[in-house]
């Protein structure tokens, strides 16, 4: 038995030794691999993200074009309606906004008499979709004689 333990301890020594060589010929190789591995795994998170942010900015501006547009379309729809009330009554004046409801959203119109000149008026006209906000300035020139209502001039307000 004791030749046994003495062989299976040369054995064990002889493999010590040889551990020793290959830690002294090829030091920290796995703790190489395994940075490297971080490294891929930091660059292939890295791109996702900003190929998540990139397709998340261009759903968003598509998103903000379509709720400008619908705010566009609001502030228009509130301008006519200024017109429509100064074409139903030449006097009409509303100095704070009232709403002119449009499906869900609803834009806030203002009319003042006399605003520019005498003999015209302004219409205001503002719209909110989804924090797009567009305004509308119309002016018109109204005949006193035959309640006849011209528009003057119809922009777009730049805020």
């Amino acid at each position: 038995m004791s030749k046994f333990v003495s062989t299976s301890k040369k054995k064990f020594a002889k493999f010590r030794r040889n551990i020793r060589t290959l830690s002294l010929l090829y030091p920290r190789r796995g703790q190489a691999v395994l940075s490297f591995v971080f490294l891929i795994g930091v660059i292939i998170v890295s791109i996702g993200a900003t190929l998540a942010f990139l397709a998340a900015s261009f759903l968003n501006s598509g998103y903000g074009f379509q709720a400008a547009n619908r705010a566009l379309a609001l502030a228009s729809a509130g301008a006519e309606d200024g017109l429509m009330q100064l074409a139903r009554n030449k006097d009409f004046f509303a100095a704070t906004p009232y709403s002119v409801p449009v499906g869900s959203d609803s834009a806030s119109v203002t009319v003042n008499q006399n605003a520019p000149v005498s003999g015209q008026a302004t219409i205001v006209s503002s719209a909110t979709v989804f924090f797009r906000q567009r305004k509308i300035q119309v002016i018109v020139s109204i005949n006193g004689a035959t309640s006849k209502v011209d528009v003057m001039s119809w922009r777009l307000l730049v805020l």
